[in-house]
């Protein structure tokens, strides 16, 4: 079995790290019941130990050891490489905020000394990291050249692409997808990614394969209103997602009454495909996908398991 390190900034009842971590400890509840996990849990390193700290009673419960420092969680304390991968969970923690409103989340430090370790022992081991690289593009950038020079098989992401769908909606590769639309809440930057992520998961699957993105526009405000009214036919698709969502919190027809900052994501795929990304705080508290597939609208929820097991990250 695989021995896996735990990097992980705070742990506490449902937190990413409590339901993503806790699932290589306790099983991986799915459809079919709870799965055990195929490979082991041996070390955490924790960032902060809040008052509301779970991550220490439960490192005791299933016998991992806390280690003061991130070499230390990967070498169990030795003076080797002692681990088969790295799992980081670098999300939530009273992290400061720039101009911008980012948290300055310390996700490139986590994996800069997790590199480091990796490049000292010459023996390149995969790493996951929770959701998207870095507040920046500069420090994102900088991670995926490192894990390529070291030849780390690198893994980033949330949990939105293997969430559940309502109705059930996978396209078949090499699917004729015209243009798309999803609609999405939460911040700009913490939810945008989840919705952009969403997005994408769906629409590379189109016929060609992924040809990259060519630009990506943000609107705001009053702006993301103007631009539908001019694009009826996008105004279409990004309603067909909309009415996708089994609970909203007003009709659509209301939805300029109670969204007061809405964002979109104007997406320029380089072979011509256009999609846009929603964040509608005041209508929706879920996602919803659509696309023009030769004419015909497709559309589905993208459901999450909210309360305790939090299925949707197995």
């Amino acid at each position: 079995m695989k021995h896996i390190a735990a990097i992980i900034t705070e742990y506490w009842p449902r937190s990413h790290a409590d339901v993503i971590v806790g699932k290589f400890l306790r099983g991986f509840p799915c459809d079919e019941g709870l799965l055990p996990p195929r490979v082991k849990i041996v070390s955490m390193y924790l960032d902060h130990v809040v008052a509301e700290d779970t991550g220490v009673e439960t490192a005791a419960r299933f016998g991992v050891p806390i280690y003061p420092s991130i070499l230390q969680a990967l070498t169990l304390g030795t003076d080797e490489l002692a681990v088969d991968g790295v799992l980081i969970v670098g999300e939530h923690g009273q992290y400061p905020l720039n101009e911008r409103g980012q948290k300055l989340y310390p996700r490139k430090h986590l994996f800069e000394q997790v590199a480091g370790v990796i490049s000292t022992a010459e023996k390149p081991v995969p790493v996951f990291t929770d959701k998207h690289l870095s507040y920046n593009w500069t420090d994102a950038k900088w991670m995926y050249d490192r894990a390529k020079d070291l030849g780390i098989p690198l893994m980033a992401g949330s949990s939105l692409p293997v969430a559940w769908r309502r109705p059930q909606l996978q396209h078949p590769l090499g699917t004729k997808i015209g243009r798309a639309a999803l609609v999405g809440y939460g911040g700009t930057e913490s939810y945008g990614f989840h919705t952009l992520e969403a997005l994408q998961c769906m629409v590379e699957r189109r016929a060609g394969g992924e040809s990259g993105v060519a630009s990506v526009q943000c609107l705001s405000g009053g702006e993301v209103w103007s631009w539908l009214d001019a694009h009826p036919t996008d105004a279409e698709l990004v309603k067909s997602a909309g009415l996708a969502i089994a609970e909203t919190e007003c009709a659509w027809d209301e939805i300029r009454d109670h969204v007061s900052e809405p964002h979109a994501f104007l997406l320029h795929y380089r072979d011509g495909l256009e999609a846009t990304a929603l964040m509608l705080n005041g209508y929706c508290r879920s996602w919803a996908y659509a696309a023009d597939v030769e004419g015909d609208v497709q559309s589905c929820e993208v459901v999450l398991q909210t309360g305790g097991a939090h299925g949707h990250f197995s």
